[in-house]
């Protein structure tokens, strides 16, 4: 069974919801995602995304884009951040982790070394924003004989006939995008449409399907997960680590950040 089997198994026996919270490696620093990593998990984090820094995150908000452009410049390339979840998984050998990017590092590395240095790091998944369910195939069958999970989107423009095939081929969990953009644009999320989607999702889906996009606090997140096996927080979480006027230390903003949320998520 897969960490992700297993977590969402536990997840529904408890009748819970996934909380998933989203960091960019290498921001704040370098020295510092390992420790916010275990923070996060310590505060309720269910699974953990993991951002590869890249130079062109197209899907991504400024608060992201800014995040990938600080940490590319302290050196956090896609070693880097393998580096990281192996350093994590020396204390945590349960928590998914998925590692969220862009196609173009996989290709420059080659998919298949890809693949086996993902699984000896001790990741769990992958998510590829730029690569088309249609022209997943190759890649989703390598990462398939490596025991990855390629994790999908699936947003609210997604076609009949694409989602269908999404929710066929969903592994770990489908990741729906609960409004047309990029990340951090809280003012644009619906949570009454996207539960209408997500309610339609799920009865297709054959993995769990967690919410992104717009969650940016206790609230946003108790409301988008009643219709959603999980939710997703990014930018909100990103900004609040790479705030320079804060006393704490990034792993206590982490926990700080997260626990509300986890409490609104386990209200009855």
């Amino acid at each position: 069974m897969s960490r992700f089997d297993q977590r969402f198994a536990e997840l529904r026996a408890a009748g819970r919801k996934a909380l998933i919270p989203f960091i960019t490696a290498g921001d704040p620093s370098l020295d510092a995602t390992v420790p916010v990593m275990h923070a996060l998990v310590q505060a309720g984090a269910d699974v953990i995304e993991l951002g590869v820094p890249f130079s062109d995150p197209m899907a991504d908000g400024p608060t992201i884009q800014r995040s990938s452009e600080r940490a590319l410049a302290r050196g956090a390339g896609l070693h880097y951040v393998l580096d990281v979840v192996a350093a994590f998984r020396r204390d945590d050998s349960a928590t998914p982790v998925v590692l969220m990017g862009y196609l173009n590092p996989v290709e420059i590395h080659g998919a298949e070394r890809f693949a086996e240095a993902a699984l000896r790091a001790g990741v769990d998944g992958v998510l590829l924003v730029d690569l088309p369910p249609e022209e997943a195939d190759e890649t989703r069958a390598i990462f398939n004989r490596h025991g990855l999970a390629l994790i999908m989107l699936a947003s609210p423009t997604t076609s009949d006939e694409r989602l269908a095939m999404l929710c066929d081929e969903a592994q770990g969990y489908l990741y729906y995008v609960s409004f047309a953009g990029v990340t951090g644009a809280s003012e644009r999320l619906d949570t009454r449409a996207a539960g209408d989607r997500l309610r339609r999702i799920r009865a297709q889906a054959r993995a769990p399907v967690a919410a992104g996009f717009g969650i940016r606090d206790a609230a946003s997140a108790r409301a988008m997960a009643v219709d959603a096996d999980g939710v997703v927080v990014g930018s909100a979480l990103v900004s609040e680590l790479a705030r320079t006027d804060a006393p704490d230390t990034p792993p206590v903003r982490a926990a700080a950040f997260l626990a509300p949320l986890r409490q609104a998520l386990d209200q009855p």
